[in-house]
């Protein structure tokens, strides 16, 4: 049990319709990303930290996620929580990940509200509602289940 909590901890999955006010990020490469950009797409708002352990075990599956379903219409945008843009880009080069990764803003905390459990993953859909929100870590298996029906249903 206790090797099963460290590797798939629980995590709190909740089933939401709700719009998201206007949000921006500036990526660590300097371009920037937010709701208005990504409409379109099925979007996965990942809030993270370097220190947190549940967030390091999720990230390789993240990325892996987001190789596997970027060309079938997902995007993820991993928004840390409490480091600078050099820190984060030093830490997701140092561990091979591309996804796209910023630090959290004002914009952010109004649209999602103010996370203080990390990891916390919304999943938006391609009309930018939130249709669901994960306290804890994420696993490959998961994210399937969650963003594939958004792939080809539109929003309620």
């Amino acid at each position: 049990m206790i090797a099963w909590l460290w590797f798939r901890p629980p995590a709190e999955v909740s089933d939401e319709n709700r719009a998201v006010p206007p949000w921006q990020v500036t990526l660590t490469d300097g371009r920037t990303l937010g709701g208005d950009t990504l409409k379109g797409k099925v979007v996965l708002v990942n809030f993270w930290a370097t220190w947190c352990p549940y967030c390091r075990k999720e990230k390789p599956v993240i990325d892996a996620f987001w190789h596997d379903y970027r060309d079938k219409g997902v995007e993820v945008v991993s928004i840390s929580v409490d480091d600078p843009p050099d820190k984060i880009a030093a830490w997701m080069k140092d561990k091979g990940y591309a996804l796209p990764a910023a630090p959290t803003n004002a914009s952010v905390a109004a649209a999602f509200g103010s996370v203080t459990r990390v990891p916390t993953s919304f999943i938006l859909d391609a009309d930018g509602h939130i249709r669901h929100k994960i306290a804890g870590q994420v696993y490959y298996g998961r994210l399937e289940k969650l963003v594939t029906p958004l792939l080809k249903a539109p929003a309620p």
